[in-house]
C-alpha cells in the first residue's frame, strides 16, 4: 500500500476509537434532561472532529451516574 493511504487509515482509526470513547463517556454521564444528552452524542459523531469538540466542551458538564 501507499504510505499516504496508510497514513490516512491510522488517523481514521484513531479518530473512530476516540469517537467510540466520547460516545461511551456520554452514556455514562447525566446531563440533566435527555436534550443535552442527545447533542452531545450528535455532537461527538461528527467526523474527525467530534470527539474534540466533546473534550474540549462537554466532558465536564455532566456528572457520572451513581452505579
Amino acid at each position: 500500500m501507499d504510505q499516504t493511504v496508510l497514513i490516512v487509515l491510522l488517523i481514521f482509526s484513531i479518530s473512530f476509537l476516540l469517537t467510540m470513547l466520547a460516545l461511551k463517556d456520554i452514556i455514562l454521564k447525566d446531563f440533566g434532561s435527555t436534550r443535552a444528552k442527545l447533542i452531545w452524542h450528535f455532537i461527538a459523531i461528527v467526523p474527525l472532529i467530534g470527539w474534540l469538540v466533546y473534550l474540549v466542551f462537554g466532558f465536564k458538564k455532566g456528572r457520572r451516574k451513581p452505579i
